[in-house]
């Protein structure tokens, strides 16, 4: 859809059009609602596998795990697929469930305002001004790349670019390219390019734990089976998940036991890197697991070779076409690639949302990131997020997690529809966004994440831990399973003269209609998950 369509006002107003966005389409029309639209400021659909198609982009959760439960793939090519097959998943999502009418490409959100008189929100896009019930914002946590402010960028004379804006049209065959930053993204990067640049040298501030990447392709034999018997992928999907459950409790709960994973990792260095001196600096100090393990059987050997220089030390000063570590290493370069990821928690779009006292999302999490059930925030009524604050994993797949959070969303529409559709407003109660936080705090500290002695884009300006769920997607599937109105506060559309409506009390909700349709303010009770 180009959006032509003509219709200022709907029922729910979806932000982004990734995993998140489309699940949440899916879910919709699944659920009989069919007033809605997806905004998307790009020109098609794919999220984070639209924007990063750098050399050797490919995800490092299992391709049948890494898709939609009601949207199986039988003929994934690869166990682990690359950036291209599962960009083309997504825009097969689009077609078979009937979302391309819903679309409204090239719209990007610039300001989503709570509009309390109207009970509604009041979206200005790129593209003209809409009004809706409810948002749903998926703009997802990697959206917005993170560039470093270095000394001397601005007057490099060469190209410049970030691993999620690859610029296609430049030729790096035979260049002195520097690539800054050892994340996900740059260990793919660098032995997809290493063949062909005359120099490679890799910033590295500080190294990362990499695993060898079980990748083969899937035959096709195993895809006809899956074709002519869905339910065998299904039992794979289910054999996968289950496998990824059972190691979060190392991660969790017992971080000591992954010392065997962090001995394998060692093997799997040493194996590859035979220099003692390249081998020591790619050895991380903390404990595996507290940043992201990645996963490749290409990154170390292209460190070794000997068109690539590894320093090891964050990229501090730009002069000219030289390149100075913090540690006073200089290299020259053509080009420079920043692999330094992107705004996680400090979310970019926060800046456009303003709630009901006229604050931003920003300023209401300016001391961090806070959230109810990773979906739904304080002082911003009929507003959802899915991949919110805490909810993120970190070794397994999101889809789960996105599953959970969609079938929160569903209930949290039929919740308004019980209390009267139109006019209903749902608003999280401080209090009930506080305990759930503290709660998942209390689970953090003994997490690898924590305890694991390294710094990682998982942590706030603060040192909080605003990113990760503390335990299973299958607790969090348990806990996100239906909306708990105790936790909220309650406005029903008025049924008297004027359509007015009463709003809860202090510490209640209004959740029942007395005489003459007045709303009855019951006291809310803190949920048992909250709270133990």
């Amino acid at each position: 859809m180009d959006g032509h369509d003509e219709r200022r006002h709907v029922r729910v107003a979806v932000v982004g059009s990734g995993f998140g966005g489309l699940g949440a389409a899916v879910r919709l029309r699944r659920e009989g609602i069919t007033d809605f639209v997806v905004l998307e400021r790009a020109g098609s659909v794919g999220g984070t596998w639209r924007d990063n198609d750098y050399p050797g982009c490919a995800c490092d959760v299992p391709s049948h795990l890494y898709s939609f439960s009601f949207a199986p793939n039988p003929d994934w090519p690869r166990t682990f697929s690359g950036q291209r097959h599962i960009r083309a998943y997504l825009e097969h999502v689009a077609d078979t469930f009937g979302l391309r009418p819903h679309l409204r490409l090239g719209h990007e959100v610039r300001l989503m305002r709570w509009d309390g008189d109207a009970r509604h929100w009041k979206i200005e896009t790129s593209r003209g001004t809409l009004t809706a019930d409810v948002v749903v914002s998926a703009t997802g946590a990697l959206s917005d790349p993170k560039v470093p402010a270095v000394p001397g960028l601005d007057g490099f004379p060469g190209k410049v670019f970030h691993s999620a804006r690859w610029d296609h049209g430049y030729d790096l065959r035979g260049k002195r390219v520097a690539v800054v930053g050892t994340g996900a993204s740059a260990i793919q990067i660098v032995p997809a390019i290493q063949p062909d640049v005359a120099r490679l040298t890799l910033f590295q501030r500080t190294p990362a734990w990499v695993m060898p990447r079980a990748d083969r392709a899937i035959t096709g034999a195993e895809r006809a089976l899956h074709r002519g018997l869905p339910f065998t992928g299904a039992v794979r999907r289910s054999v996968l998940r289950g496998i990824r459950e059972l190691q979060v409790q190392a991660f969790t709960k017992h971080p000591n036991q992954l010392g065997l994973v962090e001995s394998l990792a060692r093997a799997n260095i040493a194996r590859a890197v035979k220099d003692p001196v390249l081998r020591a600096k790619l050895t991380p100090s903390y404990r595996i697991g507290c940043k992201r393990i990645l996963l490749s059987s290409a990154y170390y050997p292209a460190l070794a070779r000997p068109n690539v220089d590894l320093v090891a030390s964050g990229l501090a000063e730009v002069r000219g076409s030289t390149l100075v570590a913090a540690d006073g290493t200089e290299a020259a370069a053509d080009v420079i690639v920043f692999g330094t990821g992107f705004h996680v928690t400090d979310l970019p779009v926060t800046e456009r949302v303003v709630g009901a006292d006229g604050r931003t999302l920003a300023e209401w999490w300016k001391d961090g990131m806070a959230s109810l059930r990773g979906a739904t925030a304080a002082g911003f009524p009929n507003w959802m997020t899915i991949i919110g604050p805490n909810t993120g994993l970190g070794n397994s797949s999101m889809i789960l997690m996105i599953e959970a959070q969609l079938a929160y969303m569903a209930d949290y529409l039929r919740q308004l529809d019980a209390l009267g559709g139109r006019g209903a407003v749902l608003t999280p109660r401080p209090a009930a966004v506080a305990a759930w936080n503290r709660r998942v705090q209390e689970r953090l500290r003994r997490t690898v994440w924590s305890t694991g002695g390294c710094s990682s884009w998982y942590l706030d300006a603060g040192g909080r831990n605003t990113t990760l769920w503390p335990g299973t997607p299958g607790e969090f599937r348990r806990a996100t399973r239906e909306v708990d109105l105790a936790e909220y506060e309650v406005i029903r559309p008025g049924r008297g003269p004027g359509g007015e409506a009463d709003a809860a009390g202090p510490g209640g909700e209004a959740n029942a209609a007395g005489p003459g349709g007045r709303a009855v303010t019951t006291p809310a009770r803190p949920t048992e998950e909250a709270t133990r």
